[in-house]
């Protein structure tokens, strides 16, 4: 059954339309990943997702109910969290701070600060230290933590390597496995193909704001993605 679906799904800039006509679904429990050039549409999706750009009510269902038209605080409350670009920590808040800030809407569920410590144990070494005097990848890790503080069933992930050194990387997807055993379904959006391919169920590929290609990382090979990628 699909957690989330979108349908016919457009978005607007004032008067530039960004998305043309999104049709994507996600299973409960996958890791589906959206990849795609800059400018392609993804971070406009996510903001679509979680009501920071208005659509109709059923452009978009989230366990089966219609959330178009919600704004983003009912759908933080709704289940559906985002780790946005940038990361965007407070930085007068320490990093237990902007962790506990993330639980501020008080979704039950099993993510606490105890086990985000345990999924990123380096943040507990620096839980009093301002979360942006932190290296990159530590503030990736505070801002992933902030989400699940919400305890979402659907954690939304964009472009979470942009910027970080390649091992740091390894560390920061080497966590969505956990995250999805603890029953959180994931969608990232990500500018690196291969990485895409080796966290995810399934692929959409964006380009000009529509979806380009979908399929397995299995059945996909290099031309098409290539194609669709890029427009080539």
């Amino acid at each position: 059954m699909s957690l989330l679906e979108t349908s016919d799904l457009t978005a607007f800039y004032g008067d530039f339309r960004a998305l043309f006509g999104i049709d994507l679904s996600i299973g409960e429990g996958e890791t589906v990943a959206t990849i795609g050039s800059n400018g392609a549409g993804k971070t406009t999706f996510m903001r679509a997702l979680t009501g920071l750009l208005a659509s109709p009510a059923d452009s978009i269902r989230f366990d089966g109910a219609a959330i178009g038209d919600r704004p983003a605080y009912d759908i933080v409350k709704l289940g559906i969290a985002l780790v946005p670009e940038g990361r965007q920590l407070f930085p007068s808040l320490t990093v237990e701070e902007n962790l506990r800030i993330g639980n501020y809407s008080r979704r039950r569920g099993d993510w606490t600060l105890e086990r985000i410590y345990d999924l990123f144990p380096i943040l507990k070494e620096r839980r009093n230290n301002p979360g942006t005097a932190l290296s990159g990848g530590q503030q990736q890790m505070v801002a992933i933590g902030r989400a699940l503080m919400s305890n979402p069933k659907l954690l939304l992930c964009d472009e979470i390597s942009l910027g970080l050194a390649p091992i740091i990387i390894k560390d920061i997807y080497e966590a969505v496995p956990r995250i999805r055993e603890g029953g959180t379904t994931v969608l990232v959006v990500e500018q690196d193909i291969n990485q895409a391919m080796a966290i995810a169920d399934r692929i959409y590929c964006f380009q000009e704001g529509r979806v380009s290609l979908e399929g397995r990382p299995a059945d996909l090979t290099g031309d098409p993605i290539k194609t669709a990628y890029f427009g080539m």
